[in-house]
């Protein structure tokens, strides 16, 4: 009984893989624009399909599940792609400007760099990922709320404590050092 259970679901699946895996990688295809991607995230919608297998319905409607899964994966994985561009421009960015300061000035910021790097990782990682994502990555309130699953008065909180934690252990670092 179980036996024949599972290979009708086999089956099942069979016939939707093969129906719709071509329909599936030329839209996740026009998306992404990168078939190695494409056929990541046709895996993955067939996966999530295969989980969910005896929850959904086995007609012509799965088309339309199947492309909703893909679409909001391949979606998911741009919004991914753009927000690490932005975060490697934003580094470029940075790096170039040091390229035109004198070998002092450099030396000074590697120094308070430094300071402000292991002032930062003295935080509890409660406030020190809200500070990160809000003053490195300048990420909105929201955003990180979003990101973090908390509310965004929530966030405000944390960062006000966090920098408030973080001046302290300057002040400290500066008048130990």
């Amino acid at each position: 009984m179980v036996f024949d259970k599972m290979k009708n679901l086999q089956n099942i699946f069979r016939r939707v893989f093969e129906e719709n895996y071509t329909l599936l990688m030329k839209v996740v295809y026009r998306i992404t624009g990168r078939e190695d991607l494409a056929e990541e995230i046709v895996q993955e919608t067939m996966i999530k399909f295969y989980e969910r297998i005896e929850q959904l319905p086995h007609d012509e409607t799965i088309r339309y599940w199947l492309l909703r899964v893909a679409r909001n994966l391949a979606l998911n994985y741009e919004k991914r792609r753009q927000r690490e561009n932005a975060i490697n421009r934003k580094l470029i960015q940075d790096e170039n400007t040091f390229d035109s300061e004198t070998a002092d000035t450099k030396l000074i910021k590697k120094f308070e760099k430094s300071l402000v790097q292991k002032a930062l990782m003295d935080l509890p990682f409660n406030l020190r990922v809200v500070l990160v994502l809000k003053e490195y990555f300048k990420f909105s309130y929201e955003e990180i709320g979003q990101a973090l699953g908390i509310t965004e008065n929530n966030v405000k909180v944390r960062i006000h404590r966090a920098r408030l934690a973080l001046a302290s252990r300057l002040k400290q670092g500066v008048l130990n050092g």
